[in-house]
Formats: C-alpha cells, sequence, structure tokens
C-alpha cells in the first residue's frame, strides 16, 4: 500500500516557511519536516545564507579568503551538524516516538539556518558582530527546535543532540581555519568580538 501524499493545511510557499522558521515557529519545522518536496526549499536557505555570510565577510581583512571561507563553512555546517545530529539523536538520545530519516534532518536543519541570512549585516563596521553573535544564538534556538519537531523529541533531548551536532561543526570550523586560513559562517561574530578588541 502507498502511503499518502504529504498534504498540510499550514502554506508551502518558500516566504511563509523562512518566516515561520525565523520565528521558531514549531508548526512550521514540523511541515518542513514531513514535506520531502521541501528538500529544493531548504538547500536554497542554505545557499542564500551562505551568499549573506559571504557578503559579510567582505570588510574582512583577507576578503577572498574568508568570503568563500563562509560560503564553504555554511555548507559543510549543514551536512555535518545534520548528519552528527541523525546519528546522536537516533543512538544517544532516542525514545520510543524517535522515527526520523536524514532527509527530516536536513531539510529542518536547513531552514534552521534561516537566521544566518542576517549575517549580511556583517558589512557594516560596528554592526557587523553584534549581528554574528545574535545570529549564533538565534541559530542555535532555530536549530534546537528544528530537532525537537524532526525527532519528537522533548527540548531537553533536542538540546543534547543539538550541543554534540555543535561540537561536530565546531570541528569543521577549527579544520577549516587551521588548515586552509579561511573564516566561519557560523562563529564569525566571535572573531569579529576578537578583532574588534585588538
Amino acid at each position: 500500500m502507498q502511503p499518502a501524499p504529504y498534504s498540510s493545511r499550514a502554506s508551502s510557499s518558500y516566504p511563509d516557511r523562512l518566516r515561520g522558521a525565523l520565528m521558531l515557529d514549531a508548526g512550521t519545522y514540523r511541515d518542513v519536516e514531513q514535506d520531502t518536496a521541501a528538500n529544493g526549499q531548504a538547500a536554497l536557505t542554505i545557499v542564500l545564507a551562505a551568499l549573506a555570510a559571504g557578503i559579510g565577510a567582505i570588510l574582512s581583512r583577507d576578503v577572498l579568503q574568508n568570503s568563500l571561507g563562509v560560503i564553504l563553512s555554511s555548507i559543510l555546517q549543514w551536512i555535518v551538524f545534520s548528519f552528527v545530529a541523525y546519528f546522536v539523536g537516533t543512538t544517544l538520545f532516542s525514545n520510543a516516538q524517535t522515527s526520523v530519516t536524514p532527509g527530516q534532518v536536513l531539510r529542518t536543519i536547513g531552514f534552521a539556518h534561516a537566521p544566518k541570512l542576517f549575517l549580511v549585516l556583517g558589512i557594516i563596521p560596528i554592526l557587523g558582530w553584534i549581528a554574528g553573535l545574535v545570529v549564533f544564538f538565534w541559530f542555535l534556538a532555530a536549530a534546537i527546535t528544528a530537532l525537537r519537531e524532526a525527532f519528537e523529541f522533548d527540548t531537553g533531548r533536542a538540546i543534547g543532540t543539538g550541543l554534540v551536532a555543535l561540537i561536530g561543526i565546531l570541528i569543521v570550523d577549527i579544520i577549516l581555519a587551521v588548515v586552509f586560513g579561511i573564516g566561519s559562517a557560523l562563529f564569525g561574530g566571535f572573531s569579529a568580538v576578537g578583532r574588534s578588541m585588538f
């Protein structure tokens, strides 16, 4: 017997879903998690966030290197965070209700990157580092909401899964910075604070 095609009363328009993701609306993340046709929208969110982060890094000392770095790290962070979260969530933090696929995690985490659209504000000298800090914590809140809905977790399990996945993308950022000398899309706000103090 074939599963029934996905249908939802919630809007499937990209702008509405993007707005819901930014507002940490659980229904939006649940809707995206169930809609296999939302893969393209999730990927578009990553691309737009990566471009915004790249533009925000233009005023840094190493323009090309850091702009390309934040674009590359955005894409890698999405993949690494999603798969680490999937593995951790289905092993360490799973419960009787846990039933999730890698695609569901990729879609919800893709939309959780929506706050990174505001990394474009990095192009404004004084406002840039503040925006970076706000985006960092906004992304964490969005990722926890996304994980809670994708895994049907309570908030505690979602936070645990998110923290372990965050370690995964921290490792990616360290490798990119040390080996290739390129900037971070997620931790750029903290590095901007450091640069402004010296």
